[in-house]
């Protein structure tokens, strides 16, 4: 491992990509590192030492074409893939499931009232020359975001009261229901891998509240984990890593995503003890996080943050984030104290 300089974080370029979740397009600088972001990336990933803690902020490319329905509804509102209204939020800066509404009177009836989306109707090369060409940096690994997953798409159509009965009382159309809609979101990864040239998906689907799972283990078990076994399939089949969003407390359902073979698990930090899943079960999955530094915090608290958390998490050599600071100009440069942190660490780990 070589030797941490500083002139490892002198800036000598700058990468433009559009912005995911509704995010404006952003500029971060390029740093002289001993070797590429991509590089230490997939590091992490496969579970061999990076360099440094991943940024994903600075380090990964991120897609999300706005010319797919669900990505623009859910970062805008309108409407999605599937027919559904959405409403955007000023104060959470998201988007919800406008209220009231209904697009399938109920699972046994999808057959019937539900037209998957042409995947061919959209122009994929087009928005690709046009939006991310000459932008995707290879030096960089690329992440393309799919939302609205098997559990959210399913209460998105209905209702999450339903989706709930429909668990325990419609195990073999819901069954038959995620069979046709995984073979629609492989359509759509083929697509990620072969037009945006994508390293990895980040599949999201939520599956708990603050305090638990919306369902059993067993539920998951039964219902999701053959489904997600072809997806993850899927994505390794064409070369590429898959990371699961999952936001609540999912702590219980860890075991079932190694076993369905994700690469990497992007996780709620406040509804999980993110320590004990990195000490339990972090040889087997890398752990990936969008980390906030708060607008309030000094700046001698968000350096000893950012510690703690490479101290915490990441001496595994498993842990990324897409870390931001909303304090606007602060003094201290955030993101050049986790790389130097974790940097000097990951030395000390190879006794250099």
């Amino acid at each position: 491992m070589a030797v941490f300089n500083e002139d490892e974080l002198k800036v000598v370029g700058e990468y433009n990509m559009p912005g995911i979740y509704g995010a404006p397009d952003c500029v971060v600088p390029k740093y002289n590192y001993p070797i590429t972001p991509k590089e230490n990336m997939i590091r992490m990933l496969e579970g061999k030492m990076p360099l440094w803690v991943p940024n994903q902020t600075i380090d990964n490319n991120a897609i999300q074409p706005m010319v797919m329905p669900d990505a623009y509804a859910r970062s805008f509102g309108g409407i999605d893939w599937f027919g559904i209204e959405w409403v955007y939020e000023p104060l959470t800066k998201a988007s919800m499931v406008k209220p009231g509404t209904r697009r399938l009177s109920d699972i046994t009836n999808w057959r019937e009232e539900l037209v998957f989306p042409d995947l061919s109707a959209i122009d994929w090369k087009k928005d690709y020359e046009d939006n991310y060409k000459g932008r995707i940096s290879p030096d960089r690994l690329s992440y393309f975001v799919i939302v609205n997953g098997l559990f959210e798409r399913t209460a998105d159509l209905t209702s999450f009261e339903d989706t709930f009965c429909y668990l325990l009382e419609e195990p073999e159309e819901l069954t038959a229901f995620y069979d046709k809609l995984v073979d629609w979101h492989i359509e759509l990864i083929k697509i990620a891998r072969e037009v945006y040239n994508a390293d990895m998906i980040l599949f999201h689907d939520d599956m708990g509240t603050q305090i638990s799972t919306f369902f059993s283990t067993s539920t998951y078990r039964e219902l999701f984990l053959p489904q997600y076994k072809k997806i993850v399939k899927a994505a390794h089949d064409l070369g590429m890593y898959i990371c699961s969003h999952s936001c609540g407390c999912i702590s219980t359902l860890i075991p079932y995503m190694i076993e369905a073979g994700f690469d990497a698990w992007e996780g709620q930090d406040s509804a999980n003890d993110k320590k004990a899943i990195m000490d339990e079960y972090g040889k087997d999955l890398a752990q990936c996080t969008l980390y906030i530094i708060p607008e309030d915090m000094s700046d001698e608290d968000a350096i000893a943050d950012i510690h703690r958390r490479v101290d915490e998490l990441a001496m595994t050599g498993r842990f990324a984030c897409r870390l931001k600071d909303n304090k606007v100009n602060r003094p201290v440069n955030l993101a050049e104290e986790l790389y130097r942190y974790s940097r000097m660490k990951y030395m000390e780990l190879a006794g250099e």
